[in-house]
């Protein structure tokens, strides 16, 4: 990484297919161990949404050598960091321990990666389907705007697409997911061959080496997983939907299907959507909140995932506000954003926000974990976590003018999300005659799969 030390490391498989990342850095005390599995809400089936964040769940319960709540107590007595997450990618698990306590962590989390299933009971899988559901409630079913972005995803991946569900799943299929359906993912997906395992931070190489091998090695190899190939969202019209919910104002999204992750296309768009609303004088932050003052706020923003992607820009009316003049607003701001151009000093400010990032994650053991990790599951080489950099580098305006418009010319969605009983505050349908959508999109660039 130009500008950042880059991250140096070892890696190597034991005989059932772990891959092992290992980052020594003594300047710290303390050792991050995280274990990340190739298994997300994309690898469940409609009908049975929900299974891996709820085996998230299951993982934190006891294992057949550790009963139900001692993982937890275990770690928590040391002063341990722990945590799990679920994305609609991967899944992963990770302690921050004392450097002396390493050993802990690695018994810890073999033995759920070997030994689960039999500790998994239905009082077991009844609890703790409570609890995410009641997870649902709290974070997604009764908060405003909680189920905005499920509706947008269902409607740009479109029925059946893996990024068409929640990464919670729904209600009812958390009620249908049986003993079986668990130990079923667990079987299939949580194998040695199909996870990772990075240690980051101060601890003996070999010792820790030793105890990977102890631990691990003996656990067997899972059947071989085929990688999924890119399935990228595609509208075929423009779609408008209106929904009156507990809100106290009017929201509207905007969204586009967009490229996966790790594309170029994906770096330029994170930078153009930085340039669109990262800062108060943004282009669109400017004249939505400050000069009109319709807004409350705007955001743009890029989702890159493994298989696909996406675009949104969400703004938050003031009150009295209707959403109909927001949405021409930031159509004339994509407008003049294609007629005007973008600058050589916008791009970098751009650039030098995602180095400022970067470098933050590079501060700690846990953070430099993850990024290995990260890039290791989902990109199939560690080291692009070191050249996480260069994707945002040489980045020209032309180059983002193109994929903008790559973007911004397709059939997108609109959501309007209202007061209940204020459907009038929602923006037209097809209201606006856009300039730039009736152009003809550039070409993708060269090698962009």
């Amino acid at each position: 990484m130009p500008g950042l030390k880059p991250v140096t490391y070892e890696q190597y498989a034991l005989a059932n297919g772990l891959s092992v990342i290992l980052h020594r850095d003594s300047a710290s005390p303390v050792a991050a161990v995280m274990v990340m599995y190739h298994a997300g809400s994309r690898n469940e089936t409609p009908g049975r949404t929900g299974l891996a964040h709820l085996f998230e769940h299951l993982m934190f319960k006891g294992s057949e050598h550790v009963a139900d709540g001692d993982h937890f107590r275990l770690l928590q007595e040391i002063g341990a960091m722990v945590n799990g997450s679920t994305s609609e990618d991967r899944t992963n698990y990770y302690e921050v321990v004392p450097s002396n306590c390493l050993e802990l962590a690695l018994w810890l989390e073999s033995d759920r990666m070997g030994f689960l299933p039999g500790a998994v009971d239905q009082a077991k899988l009844d609890n703790q389907r409570d609890v995410v559901k009641n997870e649902r409630r709290q974070n997604y079913d009764n908060v405003p705007y909680g189920t905005s972005y499920e509706t947008i995803a269902r409607e740009v991946y479109g029925p059946g697409h893996p990024y068409s569900w929640p990464v919670i799943g729904s209600m009812e299929d958390l009620s249908a997911a049986s003993l079986e359906d668990v130990k079923g993912f667990f079987r299939t997906y949580y194998a040695p061959n199909n996870a990772c395992i990075v240690l980051a931070g101060d601890f003996p190489r070999n010792q820790a080496m030793d105890w990977i091998g102890k631990y691990f090695d003996p656990l067997p190899r899972g059947i071989t997983l085929t990688k999924s190939a890119l399935s990228p969202a595609v509208l075929a019209e423009d779609k408008h939907l209106v929904s009156e919910e507990n809100v106290a104002l009017p929201r509207l999204f905007l969204a586009w299907p967009g490229p996966s992750r790790g594309t170029r296309d994906d770096a330029l768009l994170d930078i153009l959507t930085t340039i669109l609303s990262s800062g108060k004088n943004s282009r669109l932050y400017r004249p939505l909140v400050f000069e009109k003052k319709i807004a409350q706020s705007v955001n743009a923003y890029t989702e890159g995932k493994e298989i696909a992607g996406m675009v949104t820009i969400d703004a938050t009316a003031k009150p009295g506000t209707g959403l109909g003049e927001i949405e021409k607003c930031v159509h004339e701001v994509i407008e003049r954003l294609f007629a005007d151009g973008v600058t050589d000093r916008e791009i970098e400010a751009a650039y030098n926000g995602k180095e400022a990032q970067l470098a933050g994650r590079l501060t700690t053991a846990l953070g430099i974990a993850g990024g290995l990790a990260t890039s290791f599951t989902l990109t199939g080489d560690a080291e692009n976590f070191n050249r996480e950099i260069t994707r945002f580098q040489g980045i020209t305006p032309e180059e983002v003018l193109a994929a903008g418009r790559r973007i911004f010319s397709s059939r997108h969605m609109t959501l309007n999300v209202v007061p209940r009983g204020r459907s009038s505050l929602a923006s037209p349908a097809a209201a606006w005659e856009l300039t730039y959508a009736g152009l003809p999109a550039p070409p993708a660039p060269a090698g962009t799969p």
